[in-house]
């Protein structure tokens, strides 16, 4: 019989991660359920390594999953295509990286892309409106892909001082979500951030660099990284060159 699944009321802390359900339960990194996404319990969650993720009809469900899936930014794997393709991109003055400009349209475009084998979205309406709100408080950023003015691309991602927690990422355009997370890599690179949360373990997340850890070791990892200054939500072309050989204009 699988332990009971604690039931949180709104102003109820989390239990602590490693008491989510293991190998042989019924939804293994399952942590609670219930609770509140305000911005105070969303911070509590992703301070001790928890996040939420549920679909339409159900409560909010809470994971700390063992291992977790995370990307090394110094293990980031650059395919060959998307080297060709970010050497271009770097060289068109009509392409560029924003960050923050446009937050909503980005997980409002995560939220209603198909997803393979899915059905449905984990990104409700609830998570849309709590996350916005996170990113109004500075804790939630988007960086972006785009192209002639037009947003093709992008993620967002959750910061607490130097602890990047990747959330979901779009494209409307070959490559281009792969263009924001080449760039997100960069900007960790440049800042000292050693270390992007994927969550859970996906084929394309593998392909890219991404590996299992430890829950432990990953915990250990957000405490150290969360208590350190938070950097400049922006970015640079000349970051770039973290992935690419600096570039050299004519003379």
């Amino acid at each position: 019989m699988p332990p009971q699944l604690p039931w949180l009321e709104p102003d109820d802390p989390l239990p602590a991660p490693t008491l989510a359900w293991g190998e042989g339960d019924p939804a293994p990194g399952l942590l609670a359920a219930g609770g509140a996404l305000d911005v105070d319990s969303l911070r509590a969650a992703y301070a001790q390594g928890t996040f939420p993720w549920y679909g339409p009809g159900q409560p909010i469900l809470w994971w700390a999953p063992d291992p977790r899936m995370v990307l090394p930014v110094s293990e980031f794997r650059l395919h060959r295509s998307l080297n060709k393709r970010l050497q271009a991109f770097r060289r068109q003055a009509h392409c560029e990286i924003r960050v923050d400009s446009a937050f909503h349209d980005v997980i409002t475009a995560c939220a209603t892309k198909e997803r393979e084998g899915q059905a449905g979205t984990w990104i409700v309406p609830e998570m849309v409106n709590a996350y916005t709100d996170l990113h109004r408080a500075g804790h939630a950023h988007s960086v972006e892909t785009w192209v002639d003015d037009q947003l093709i691309g992008g993620l967002y991602c959750v910061a607490l001082g130097r602890a990047v927690f990747g959330e979901s990422m779009f494209a409307h355009a070959t490559d281009a979500s792969k263009i924001a997370l080449a760039a997100l890599v960069c900007l960790c690179r440049r800042h000292g951030i050693t270390l992007i949360d994927c969550q859970q373990n996906t084929r394309h997340l593998t392909s890219l660099g991404g590996r299992e850890i430890p829950r432990a070791d990953f915990l250990v990892h957000v405490d150290k990284a969360r208590q350190q200054p938070a950097i400049p939500w922006r970015f640079e072309p000349v970051y770039w060159n973290e992935l690419l050989p600096p570039k050299i204009d004519p003379a």
